[in-house]
């Protein structure tokens, strides 16, 4: 399942994708976890020091390498300088998947130990002093969304995302790529605010989005999220020791999380495990197809002089299927089994 956390900035999206994560883990769940807001806190939040998160490989630095691996041997694409943040894959193209063993996860993955499990963590990587005035943040992220466009993931298998704030990531189709949208909302105007324009954008496009409520205070703030989001609104978060321990540098075993916000993070699994029998894979390949052939048409055919709308192969639908057979493929390459998740 992908899963992606957004929210207002200082809403507490990354600490509440953190904490899923480490959910996720301790129930030996198979997870990936992506930072892909250009704050990048994640690795901290679950754990790392500065120095160690500040280490972590951009994946940006490596979209040669990522571009060149995902082509494969695709007709379609003529060389690994013509794919953009949104190509999507067709017959040829190597898959991802969760738990496999593949040349992307070994220059942008490294192992995060929480308690006894562990997670990979990738990061999109920090603007840099040569980014300054010449770089935009969706320059970032397009090494996540070319990877989410070829990922396969299946039941009880995630990739958490911990998205920018606001409602930046629709400047992509990268919204689009999750089976469920986590939304962390204040009970606050502005918290909701965020809340009401994310539902807008995403409506055309059948995107699942349930509510957080986060640093929820008492019944009123409740009633005020209530009355706001309705139905959207999955469940609150209250005020955490364990989470004030974490920030001031203590390592407190998840275990010792206070238990209404292990009940919520219980919820928040369960409403992502629905979205599994609703997941349609024709759907997904089609948006992918769509903000591909916009992009072309708006800047990408011009930056490479090709007409990425030869990208598209029309008879391909991403699936568990597919990822099947091609994982044999990509086994040969590596000379093993990437189909089957490393042991945490």
């Amino acid at each position: 399942m992908k899963i992606a956390f957004v929210g207002k900035g200082g809403s507490g999206k990354t600490t509440l994708s953190s904490l899923f994560i480490r959910h996720l883990a301790a129930a030996r769940v198979p997870v990936v976890a992506v930072d892909a807001d250009i704050n990048q806190h994640l690795g901290v939040a679950l754990g790392l020091n500065e120095a160690q998160a500040a280490a972590l490989p951009p994946m940006g630095s490596q979209l040669p390498l990522i571009k060149d691996y995902l082509r494969g041997s695709n007709p379609r694409i003529t060389s690994a300088e013509a794919m953009i943040k949104t190509t999507p894959p067709g017959e040829g193209s190597r898959l991802l998947r969760v738990g496999g063993v593949n040349p992307v996860y070994d220059a942008c993955a490294r192992p995060v130990r929480l308690d006894d499990a562990t997670v990979r963590l990738m990061a999109t990587g920090p603007f840099t002093a040569s980014d300054l005035g010449v770089a935009c943040y969706h320059s970032k992220v397009g090494a996540v969304e070319l990877c989410l466009n070829h990922l396969v993931d299946g039941r009880e298998e995630y990739v958490v995302v911990d998205m920018t704030a606001g409602s930046d990531s629709f400047a992509s189709g990268m919204f689009t790529r999750f089976d469920m949208t986590f939304l962390v909302a204040e009970p606050t105007r502005k918290g909701v605010a965020v809340y009401r324009q994310y539902k807008e954008y995403a409506r055309d496009y059948g995107v699942a989005l349930k509510v957080v409520g986060n640093k929820v205070q008492g019944p009123d703030d409740l009633a005020f999220l209530r009355a706001e989001a309705g139905a959207d609104l999955l469940v609150s978060v209250e005020h955490s020791d364990w989470v004030r321990a974490r920030e001031k540098g203590r390592t407190p075993r998840f275990e010792d999380l206070e238990e209404p916000n292990r009940r919520a993070l219980r919820t928040l699994h369960e409403a992502a495990d629905a979205t599994y029998e609703r997941r349609d894979w024709e759907r997904y390949t089609r948006q992918m197809v769509h903000f591909h052939l916009k992009n072309a048409e708006s800047w990408a055919n011009a930056r490479t002089g090709t007409d990425l709308a030869a990208q598209v192969d029309p008879s391909f639908v991403l699936g568990e299927d597919v990822a099947t057979v091609l994982d044999e493929d990509v086994a040969t390459v590596l000379g093993e089994d990437v189909a089957t998740p490393q042991p945490a």
